[in-house]
């Protein structure tokens, strides 16, 4: 249990909830949104949750940040989000958005757990992680029963299990004789293309809406980088004969009327780009094959120089927010 004492919040816990406050300020903008531009009554349930579950964390988080005197950020408002603007995306994308960013919550918010020793800062982020994961087990539930959920690959499997006895094993870059992908990087390959096709979408119809060029060019760059990467990660899987996912029904509309201010559409980038960081990391940290391996480090290096680009757009517009810091003593010594 924890000591009676009143103890303060670390540097993980305000990160925790100072980023948890940034999201889901911005999920409520963009789930208010999808909601005035939706047919199918399923969906319609599914926005609802999703719009529930954000407006509660950003709520909680919040107060939590004011228990503890610490500064609230600005995040996103209903400056930033115009509902009453045309739809720009089909229904079933947002099921394959939904499921998209419920990955992303069960990631971020099991991360900040793992780092937090206050309780009520721990009984946040626990519940935030069953929301995640009774909000994605909803959209995958409604995916499975329309016939939508792209599964990864079945493959055939050995019968006895075996020890890796040749370091040919990982093969390598000019190697004509790479062995089959196992299914771990399988698993890895799959999920990648499946959230770049994903991001691709929402690029392609931000793209559009953006009022600044800069931002809409920096999002058709980042569509085209997608596209790239969907496209080498489909040639690991087809190079085993492995079918790669295509999720269906993905439509994005001609409209060119923005639902989003561009400083939202900024961080929304930022996020997806944040989230393809850390899977491509954790994927190459799980890939034994060299060229797979190495690859995720090239598109690494490719998508960190994107994000870069994406911050200096933030911060000579004025848009990016400083997150918490702690004071610089050697600067004060010098007033």
């Amino acid at each position: 249990m924890e000591a009676d004492h009143q103890t303060r919040l670390t540097a993980s816990e305000i990160a925790a909830l100072w980023s948890s406050c940034q999201n889901n300020s911005m999920g409520v903008c963009v789930f208010t949104y999808f909601l005035e531009n939706v047919d199918d009554a399923d969906v319609k349930s599914i926005l609802k949750y999703a719009l529930k579950t954000s407006e509660r964390a950003l709520s909680q988080s919040k107060d939590i940040l004011k228990e503890n005197k610490q500064p609230i950020p600005v995040g996103f408002s209903v400056e930033d989000v115009s509902p009453d603007a045309p739809r720009l995306y089909s229904d079933t994308y947002y099921l394959y958005y939904i499921k998209n960013m419920a990955k992303v919550g069960l990631s971020v918010y099991g991360v900040a757990l793992a780092t937090t020793a206050k309780s009520t800062v721990r009984a946040f982020l626990s519940q935030a992680i069953e929301s995640s994961t009774d909000l994605y087990n909803k959209t995958a539930d409604l995916l499975l029963s329309k016939g939508l959920f792209v599964r990864p690959p079945y493959v055939s499997t050995p019968d006895d299990v075996d020890f890796v006895d040749n370091k040919n094993y990982r093969g390598g870059l000019l190697s004509r004789n790479v062995r089959p992908a196992n299914v771990i990087e399988i698993t890895h390959v799959h999920a990648n293309i499946e959230t770049n096709i994903v991001g691709q979408a929402l690029l392609v119809g931000l793209a559009q809406v953006a009022k600044s060029q800069k931002v809409r060019d920096y999002c058709s760059k980042g569509k085209e980088i997608a596209k790239k990467h969907v496209k080498l990660f489909s040639n690991i899987l087809m190079d085993d004969d492995i079918p790669a996912p295509i999720p269906s029904d993905i439509v994005v509309s001609d409209s060119t009327v923005t639902p989003f201010s561009d400083k939202l559409i900024m961080f929304h980038s930022s996020l997806l780009i944040s989230s393809s960081i850390s899977n491509y990391a954790t994927a190459s940290a799980a890939s034994l094959r060299t060229d797979i391996n190495t690859t995720y480090i090239r598109l690494l290096t490719e998508i960190a120089k994107y994000a870069n680009d994406g911050v200096n757009i933030m911060i000579n517009n004025s848009w990016l927010e400083e997150p918490p810091q702690p004071a610089n003593h050697e600067q004060l010594t010098h007033l």
